[in-house]
């Protein structure tokens, strides 16, 4: 005998069981993909950020071709407007910047730019350059990061005295005769000190894009 066929409203459940598993798993993956996206993002903002060398004004401590990570929140979370440098205050970090720090912060002659150097000076003490030698407070401050490519005499080589002034510090690349650094344009405002470089993530040198293995995980001291 044959079977009788189902009627219209007994098939009806089907169709829309289908749709609706159908629409909760897309559903499923766009909530995971924003997730995704915020997690990115607060991260971004709070956590750590990437940044690539693109100079050799680090030499030899950061070398072209270098990806690091920076430590965003040792000195407080710098907010800013999304796709913007402007800021909106910082949250509280752990300490402020000291002397030795190798940081990164928006360029004060073009804010559309990053700049890294290594802090030398703080607030309140004062910076001298004789011949090379850099004096904090009047006694000789020997940076075991410090080299010198130019055994001539440049324009970097004598500077100030200057006391920095408040809420600012005064850099320095340690590439000293090849780094564009406060000597030339002052201070740099601790508000717009974007974290200190932490890890070298990523190494390659050249067109060829050799990797540099034996860089990558080192600490940025």
């Amino acid at each position: 005998m044959p079977r009788p066929e189902p009627r219209g409203s007994d098939a009806a459940p089907l169709t829309v069981q289908t749709g609706a598993k159908q629409k909760s798993t897309l559903r499923e993956y766009a909530e995971a993909l924003l997730v995704a996206l915020l997690l990115a993002l607060v991260i971004r903002t709070f956590v750590v950020q990437a940044f690539k060398i693109p100079s050799g004004s680090m030499l030899p401590t950061l070398q072209v071709g270098d990806h690091i990570l920076v430590n965003k929140f040792i000195y407080g979370p710098r907010l800013e407007i999304p796709l913007t440098q402007v800021s909106l205050g910082r949250l509280p970090g752990l300490r402020k910047p000291k002397p030795g720090d190798v940081v990164v912060f928006i360029w004060p002659k073009d804010r559309s730019k990053d700049f890294i150097k290594r802090v030398i000076a703080t607030e309140g003490q004062t910076i001298e350059v004789r011949n090379k030698q850099v004096f904090i407070d009047g006694r000789p401050w020997d940076d075991p990061h410090a080299s010198f490519s130019n055994a001539r005499g440049g324009a970097g080589d004598s500077f100030g005295p200057l006391t920095v002034p408040p809420e600012t510090v005064f850099v320095m690349g340690d590439n000293r005769d090849q780094s564009y650094d406060s000597r030339f344009w002052g201070p740099v405002p601790i508000t717009d000190i974007k974290g200190e470089a932490l890890i070298l993530y990523w190494s390659w040198d050249g067109p060829d894009r050799w990797v540099r293995w034996e860089r990558i995980g080192r600490l940025v001291e």
